[in-house]
């Protein structure tokens, strides 16, 4: 599959000190996808095949992954993360949009509905983390420890690399699989260890509980595959909302089962929308 087909529009735009690499499809209510590690915005391709007909479908890069080029000394502080997703509306003209966040783009996603929580229109939440009892899994303390870490990365090739994803999600598409592997460039290694080492448990102290607070009232929703090897299954009434678990899958849901993935987000989005214009 050419999982950058589906985005009829792909464009930089300047979100702070990032150039945030862009890319879109359809038209609609405004739905921003944020995607996690190791991936980019095409880790949304085939939910986004579902959606674009009726939304438009807004998936960046995030700092320093595939094609967004971060500063060597960007700040990984939650506020910062936060504010990349604040910046990147601004410079898309967009003063409130629907978000469908998974793994590190949790982080992104989380730490800007704590900040800004009257732009969010909805919130869907795929696996990741906000807490700062959760222990992070072996391939995270391996990057977070320097020498391991780089030797760590020096060694990623394809069949690792491919059978780590397919573990954290067995059902996950091959094809899937490989063009993650090709999209792991060097910047996006060094951006990984320098996010992980930024992440330090700790660093959600006190923004898990205002994070709760922010978001209770929002539209929220937690998408997660029961089978993720990487983040206990119990974190997913953490977020509050309502969950719906997908028993069969793992870390990445919405490679999994894109159209169950997309149909729980249109739904979502619709009653968000209803309840906002009533």
């Amino acid at each position: 599959m050419d999982f950058e087909q589906v985005f009829s529009r792909q464009y930089t735009v300047q979100a702070g000190r990032v150039e945030a690499h862009v890319a879109e499809a359809g038209a609609g209510p405004p739905l921003v996808l944020l995607h996690g590690n190791p991936d980019t915005h095409t880790v949304w391709s085939t939910t986004v095949a579902e959606l674009a007909a009726h939304h438009r479908c807004i998936a960046p890069d995030l700092p320093g992954f595939g094609r967004s080029v971060a500063p060597d000394d960007f700040d990984w502080a939650l506020e910062n993360q936060g504010g990349y997703v604040r910046d990147l509306l601004d410079a898309l003209d967009l003063p409130r949009a629907h978000l469908a966040i998974h793994d590190v783009g949790g982080e992104f996603g989380l730490s800007f509905a704590t900040l800004e929580p009257a732009r969010v229109q909805s919130l869907t939440i795929f696996n990741t983390n906000f807490f700062p009892d959760t222990k992070w899994h072996f391939w995270a303390r391996v990057w977070r420890t320097r020498g391991f870490g780089e030797l760590a990365m020096a060694i990623a090739n394809r069949p690792l690399f491919v059978r780590e994803l397919r573990r954290g999600s067995p059902t996950m598409p091959l094809d899937y699989a490989n063009h993650a592997y090709r999209e792991f460039a060097r910047t996006t290694k060094r951006t990984v260890l320098r996010w992980y080492r930024a992440m330090d448990p700790e660093v959600h102290r006190g923004w898990d509980e205002r994070m709760r607070a922010a978001t209770d009232h929002l539209p929220k929703q937690v998408i997660w595959g029961d089978l993720d090897p990487f983040l206990p299954a119990a974190t997913a009434e953490r977020f509050g909302g309502t969950v719906h678990r997908f028993a069969d899958c793992g870390h990445w849901a919405m490679q999994e089962q894109p159209a169950r993935a997309a149909q729980l987000i249109a739904a979502h989005v619709a009653r968000a929308s209803s309840r906002a214009s009533a």
